[in-house]
């Protein structure tokens, strides 16, 4: 039912609530390891290199994790572990956008929270135009309730900018990329240079790193660049909210693809039954 992602495939064929609050940059991995969120604060784009700058955009109030998932927090939640690079304070990955969105409506129960989803896995989903997505689950949403859920492009694009604290920043908390980022550069035993190059990466052995080793953005978020690419709600298409498509938006880049990824406004897609060693996700909530 899953689908390797195209990167990984033509690579490796060939590649709770007690802790929301506005934690500061200083922030431990312990409290990450409690599933820290951060409350953002809402508004319209400050940052000028966002795609949704100068639109009449303006977000509410809403949290997000301070870190990607990791695989220990996975596992409390699902049980086994995906991750091709394991390690507890690891981001998981290897899990498709089917699979974020039943961790977020398990650990939304586990929680004693509503969940945000609702899914029927009986039907097709009419606006999944994918021809090699064979799961087409339909998903909706359940507007009002207090459980964890995948960010929305805009969430996602609007927290790793730095909200209403934005500096415009190409990366997220930074115009450097190793500052902020784990890219095939720097994931590996030895940094990187030259073109984008697979055999080099793979004997570099570049990997997934553990969660926060890098500068936070303005509002103390770890990761958003870099690391692992990130699933976000969104249908991927020309507009920037689509009510159907082919694939499933991905945001932040990760440490397999091009540093270009990891830019706050790069938009990635993936078809949401895909999956690879450098795709993982964050949780939000409604503030």
């Amino acid at each position: 039912m899953r689908r390797l992602s195209m990167s990984f495939a033509l690579i490796a064929l060939a590649v709770a609530v007690s802790a929301c609050s506005q934690a500061s940059p200083a922030a431990t991995k312990d409290q990450a390891q409690a599933g820290q969120l951060i409350l953002v604060k809402g508004g319209t784009f400050k940052d000028t290199k966002s795609n949704f700058y100068g639109h009449s955009i303006a977000l509410p109030d809403y949290y997000i994790g301070q870190y990607e998932v990791t695989q220990r927090e996975w596992i409390e939640v699902m049980g086994g572990n995906p991750s091709q690079n394991k390690g507890s304070g690891l981001p998981v990955e290897m899990v498709s956008w089917y699979d974020a969105i039943e961790y977020c409506n398990k650990r939304s129960v586990k929680e004693g929270l509503t969940p945000y989803y609702t899914i029927d896995k009986s039907k097709k989903d009419p606006n999944n135009t994918s021809e090699h997505d064979t799961v087409k689950w339909i998903v909706t949403i359940n507007a009002e309730a207090n459980g964890y859920r995948l960010p929305t492009e805009a969430e996602w694009e609007y927290a790793a900018s730095g909200g209403q604290l934005s500096k415009s920043y190409t990366y997220s908390g930074s115009n450097a990329p190793d500052e902020v980022s784990w890219n095939w550069r720097n994931a590996g035993t030895k940094y990187l240079s030259g073109d984008w190059n697979w055999p080099l990466i793979e004997s570099n052995h570049n990997t997934t790193k553990p969660i926060g080793g890098k500068k936070p953005n303005e509002l103390g978020l770890y990761d958003m660049s870099g690391n692992i690419r990130e699933w976000s709600w969104n249908w991927y298409g020309d507009g920037l909210d689509n009510s159907s498509g082919a694939l499933r938006v991905v945001k932040g880049g990760g440490w397999l693809g091009d540093v270009v990824s990891n830019e706050v406004s790069y938009r990635g897609k993936f078809e949401a039954n895909g999956f690879g060693p450098d795709q993982g996700f964050r949780v939000s909530r409604n503030g």
